[in-house]
């Protein structure tokens, strides 16, 4: 019990010292905004709304908390600033639950899914590959037999880094030529997978935003291509999104979401960036589930995301 509750204090450090800029940005902007006002009114949530826009929190979402606490303060008669954080904390913690499938500790695997398959799809620089590397690692940490498969076969770039996770991770990585079919790649990764009686296997994907229809074309072919050897693969369609590009980050999400199905998101970089916002933006507009959270460059700086935990972080443990 020692042990789980050591490392639990750790993960909420790491979580913390993660989305401390995020933290002194949106709590510096809200100072100034509710500066000198000792009530909350029109003007204050005026300036709350802009707050919460220029800390990439996204507009519509932005709308939707304003408006809930606009009916808290006609409700509750008289709510003075001082009550505003609370009302804000509580307010996007709802969001984030209703939006969103229940936590989960991200490394379970389902039960009768062997080998699982992870789909991960992104645009290139968005950490894709890093978060591919840390999954295995947490992974094998947990007992679990993991290949990589090298589906990214457009930039050497890819292929290199990705043999060098997992060689640092210690698992195989099933790689072709470069400019080979990317679902020829799946379909090898899958089938030594299965021969080696793997628990979870990772397909890496190309990283190009060339058009939405050549996208689609390439994701399904893979899909396919991975169906015949295990009929419900895959398992999961992860989309990786960079934290620190704020709205881009939102448009990403568009174009993937339109393209395949995504089934879970991780959002990576939070630790360099005062946009840490843009996890509850992207949780409440695409209501798929922000699965981990990148808060580092070590190997244990992948989170598995949980909503309490993160809004705890952001505002302050809940009384």
């Amino acid at each position: 019990m020692g042990f789980f509750s050591f490392f639990s204090k750790e993960k909420k450090e790491t979580l913390d010292k993660g989305l401390s800029k995020t933290k002194e940005s949106v709590f510096g902007k809200i100072a100034r905004a509710i500066a000198g006002k000792s009530k909350v009114d029109d003007e204050v949530l005026d300036n709350l709304e802009e707050v919460l826009i220029t800390s990439d929190v996204g507009v519509e979402t932005t709308l939707t908390i304003i408006k809930r606490i606009e009916e808290r303060v006609a409700r509750d008669k008289y709510v003075n600033t001082d009550e505003l954080n609370r009302i804000l904390r509580d307010e996007i913690a709802s969001l984030l639950t209703e939006n969103n499938t229940a936590d989960t500790e991200g490394y379970e695997i389902p039960e009768g899914k062997k080998p699982y398959v992870i789909m991960v799809v992104g645009v290139n620089g968005v950490g894709k590959t890093t978060t591919i590397g840390k999954l295995a690692y947490q992974f094998k940490k947990a007992g679990k037999t993991v290949y990589l498969g090298a589906a990214d076969t457009f930039r050497a770039a890819a292929v290199e880094q990705l043999c060098i996770w997992g060689d640092r991770v210690g698992v195989p990585v099933v790689k072709q030529q470069m400019g080979s079919d990317p679902a020829s790649v799946a379909y090898d990764t899958l089938s030594s997978a299965v021969a080696g009686n793997a628990d979870v296997v990772i397909i890496d994907t190309a990283g190009r935003l060339h058009n939405k229809i050549g996208l689609m074309n390439e994701l399904t072919k893979i899909k396919n291509v991975m169906k015949k050897v295990m009929p419900d693969a895959p398992h999961e369609v992860l989309l990786v999104l960079d934290g620190s590009t704020g709205q881009n980050a939102f448009e990403q999400a568009k174009q993937f979401t339109k393209a395949t199905e995504v089934t879970a998101m991780a959002i990576t970089k939070l630790d360099g960036t005062a946009k840490g916002g843009v996890v509850i933006g992207i949780s409440d507009q695409f209501k798929i589930p922000v699965k981990y959270i990148g808060l580092g460059e070590g190997m244990e700086d992948l989170q598995a995301f949980n909503k309490k935990e993160f809004v705890d972080s952001l505002f302050g443990e809940s009384k």
